[in-house]
């Protein structure tokens, strides 16, 4: 099976039907990452096909969770750009914010947007606990996600800040999902709720995911998110 059919058959696993347009952008931002991270330190992953698989169709595989194609969504600690960007590639009407705290990345970011040509999507430099107090960021979106940044007591104090009441929060953890247990009074504090738990494993693959679907109550109290570092060193559990 060719690269391309890995990411075509693997994106339709998803229910996602990616176009000749679609398909070439997603080569063009392998390519650019590639390059860049011959310089800064984006990804360890940096084989083909491990690329298409572990970046491209885990990103993809939270797309049936969004509830309409025009949402605000904003992904906390992006990196080198997932899931944003490949969510952004597959469904164009998404507006979203990838959020990042170091800013040789971001600069990366804006020159892989610029490149793929693609609207409606910005880099910003920042961190989760400073931007989630700002009024133009706070729960300003339909939806946060995060990949694999950190415990989910720490995470849901980064993102639930950012989302509107009734929006959602979607966790992209990794095969475990122990810590689970120790999100109860983060959930309480923050005012969420674990709506569903979905595991999967990725197409042409044996790799476990576990994806986290939170939704939001009521309103996260404004005392929150703690200062820069805090909610790291002293997660609420």
């Amino acid at each position: 099976m060719t690269l391309e059919e890995i990411l075509i058959n693997g994106a339709k696993e998803y229910g996602i039907s990616l176009n000749c347009i679609q398909v070439q952008k997603f080569f063009k931002y392998k390519d650019v990452l590639i390059e860049w991270n011959k310089k800064i330190n984006l990804t360890a992953i940096e084989e083909d096909k491990d690329v298409i698989i572990k970046h491209y169709i885990d990103s993809l595989s939270i797309i049936s969770h969004l509830e309409n194609i025009s949402l605000n969504l904003i992904d906390i600690g992006t990196g080198a750009g997932f899931p944003g960007i490949p969510l952004k590639i597959a469904c164009s009407s998404l507006n979203i914010v990838l959020l990042d705290s170091l800013e040789k990345r971001v600069k990366f970011l804006n020159q892989a947007v610029n490149d793929l040509e693609l609207k409606g999507i910005t880099a910003v430099h920042g961190r989760a606990e400073d931007f989630g107090l700002k009024k133009e960021y706070r729960e300003k979106f339909d939806v946060a996600v995060a990949r694999a940044v950190a415990s989910l007591p720490v995470l849901l104090e980064y993102c639930m800040p950012f989302i509107k009441t009734g929006g959602r929060f979607i966790a992209m953890k990794g095969s475990s999902i122990e810590e689970l247990g120790a999100s109860e009074k983060a959930l309480r504090v923050l005012g969420g709720e674990i709506e569903k738990i979905e595991s999967i494993t990725l197409p042409f693959s044996d790799i476990k995911r576990n994806i986290v679907l939170i939704k939001k109550l009521r309103q996260t109290p404004t005392t929150y998110p703690r200062k820069a570092g805090k909610p790291s060193k002293e997660p609420l559990i």
